[in-house]
C-alpha cells in the first residue's frame, strides 16, 4: 500500500501532466483533488497529445482507475468534452473513472460573474472558468453539489435562491441580462442523465482501496504559490493545490499519506497578475518563452518566464513536506551560455530569512543570484544520468542543494521516453 502526493513547486504549470503520466503505471487508482478546468495538463503518448482538464492523466493508462474527488469544481460543459474528446480517441474511461457525490458544480452565473468581474479595474488574472465564485458559493454554503441534481424541486428551490441573488448582481452591477432558471434546470438534469455513471462515494472508494493495499496517487492543479493560504494572495487560485489539500479534497487521512514529490521546472514561469522575483522582460523573456513553448493549455495565454528561483521552491519544500522531486524542461535551458538561479532576496540589502508571501513585500525585494555555465548541448535524446553534459549535472546538484530536495526524474522533453530516472 502506497498513497504519494503530487504537487506544484512554483506557480503551477511545471509539468505535473506528464509526471502523473509517467507515474501512474506504478499505481492503482489516480485521484485529482483541486482545482476546476482552469488547469491543463498536456500530456503527449507516442505522436498523439492529450490535453486534459478535469479527469487525471492516468487516464490514458490501461486498467488504472481515475477519481475525481470532492476538492474539485466541476464545469458540466468541460467535463463533457473531455469525456468525448478521450473517446474519441480510443481511450476507455467505462469502469476507470468515478466523480465525487461531494463535488460543487459550477453553474452558468459563476462563469459570467467571474468574467464580468476580471472586466473591472480589480483584476487578479483569473481564466474566467467560473472557479472562484463556485468556491465562493461553497464555503458561503450555497453551493450546488452533484448529489443536488437527484432531487429536482430541492434543485430548483437552490438555483431559484441564487440566482435571486446573483441575477440581482448581473443586472444592477453590470448591466447585463439575467440568467434563465429553467434553462439551467434543464441543462444540469440533461448533465446529472449523462454523468450518473460516473458517480459514487469516491471516499470510500480511496478508503476501502487503501484497506486492500492498493496504491493511490493524489495529484493537485496548479501550484503551490497559487494556494489560498500559502501563495501570493490575492494572486493566487481559490483553493489548496498544497499537499494539505490532498486530505481534503479527497477524504483519505493525512496519516494514510506515505509521501510529497515535487514538480519543479528548471526554471519558472507564472500565469495572470501577481509578484514575480525573477521574471526576465524583453528578448531574453521572448527567447525562454519561444524555447519553452510556454502557452498556457487551457487558455493559451504566454506565461512570464523567469530564472529558476530556489528561494521560493525551498518555501514550498517546507510547506508541502516535498523530499523527492521531478525536474521538467531541463532541455529548454540548453540554448544558454549562462544560466542564473535565485539563491535569496534581499530588502534594501538585508537578505530575509523566509519568504515573504506579503505581496508588496515581494514586490519590493531584489533577488540574490548566482551564475551557472551552460551546456549548449541538446540534451532532448538523453536517458542517462551519467550521459548529461558535465554542466547540466552542476546545475542540477546547485538547484538540488539550494531548494532542499533529492532528484529522482528529470524531463528533458515532452514524449514519455524523454524521462531520466534515478
Amino acid at each position: 500500500m502506497s498513497v504519494t502526493v503530487i504537487v506544484g513547486s512554483q506557480w503551477g504549470d511545471e509539468g505535473k501532466g506528464k509526471i502523473v503520466d509517467i507515474l501512474s503505471e506504478q499505481f492503482d487508482i489516480v485521484a485529482r483533488y483541486q482545482g476546476g478546468a482552469n488547469a491543463g495538463h498536456t500530456v503527449q503518448v507516442g505522436e498523439k497529445q492529450y490535453i486534459l482538464h478535469l479527469i487525471p492523466s492516468g487516464i490514458l493508462r490501461e486498467n488504472i482507475i481515475c477519481v475525481i474527488g470532492n476538492g474539485v469544481v466541476i464545469d458540466p460543459k468541460a467535463l463533457l468534452e473531455e469525456i468525448n474528446l478521450l473517446e474519441n480517441m480510443g481511450i476507455n474511461i467505462k469502469g476507470r473513472l468515478f466523480i465525487s457525490h461531494n463535488a460543487h458544480l459550477i453553474m452558468p452565473y459563476h462563469k459570467l460573474l467571474d468574467s464580468l468581474s476580471e472586466s473591472g479595474s480589480s483584476k487578479i488574472g483569473t481564466t474566467g472558468r467560473g472557479i472562484g465564485p463556485c468556491y465562493i458559493d461553497k464555503y458561503a454554503r450555497k453551493g450546488i453539489k452533484i448529489v443536488d441534481l437527484l432531487d429536482k424541486k430541492a434543485l430548483e428551490e437552490k438555483i431559484k435562491l441564487n440566482l435571486a441573488e446573483k441575477n440581482t448582481i448581473i443586472r444592477k452591477i453590470y448591466n447585463r441580462e439575467e440568467l434563465d432558471v429553467d434553462e439551467i434546470i434543464k441543462e444540469y438534469t440533461e448533465f446529472d442523465r449523462i454523468i450518473d455513471q460516473y458517480i459514487t462515494d469516491t471516499s470510500a472508494l480511496l478508503n476501502n482501496a487503501i484497506n486492500e493495499g492498493k496504491s493511490v496517487l493524489l495529484e493537485g492543479a496548479q501550484g503551490t504559490l497559487l494556494d489560498v493560504d500559502f501563495g501570493t494572495y490575492p494572486y493566487v487560485t481559490s483553493s489548496n493545490p498544497t499537499s494539505g489539500g490532498a486530505a481534503t479534497g479527497t477524504g483519505i487521512p493525512p496519516t494514510k499519506i506515505d509521501s510529497v514529490i515535487g514538480i519543479v521546472k528548471a526554471y519558472t514561469t507564472r500565469v495572470g497578475l501577481g509578484p514575480f522575483p525573477t521574471e526576465l522582460d524583453g528578448t531574453q523573456a521572448d527567447e525562454l518563452r519561444k524555447a519553452g513553448v510556454e502557452f498556457g493549455a487551457t487558455t493559451g495565454r504566454p506565461r512570464r518566464c523567469g530564472w529558476y528561483d530556489a528561494f521560493l521552491v525551498n518555501y514550498s519544500r517546507m510547506i508541502n513536506g516535498i523530499e523527492r522531486a521531478a525536474i521538467t524542461k531541463l532541455d529548454v535551458l540548453s540554448y544558454l551560455d549562462e544560466i542564473k538561479v535565485c539563491v535569496g532576496y534581499e530588502i534594501n540589502g538585508k537578505k530575509l530569512k523566509s519568504y515573504p508571501t506579503d505581496v508588496n513585500r515581494l514586490e519590493s525585494v531584489t533577488p540574490v543570484y548566482e551564475t551557472l555555465k551552460g551546456w549548449k548541448k541538446d540534451i532532448s535524446k538523453v536517458r542517462y544520468y551519467d550521459d548529461l553534459p558535465s554542466e547540466a549535472k552542476e546545475y542540477l546538484t546547485f538547484i538540488s542543494q539550494q531548494s532542499g530536495f533529492e532528484i529522482k526524474m528529470i524531463s528533458v522533453g515532452p514524449a514519455r521516453s524523454q524521462t531520466i530516472e534515478l
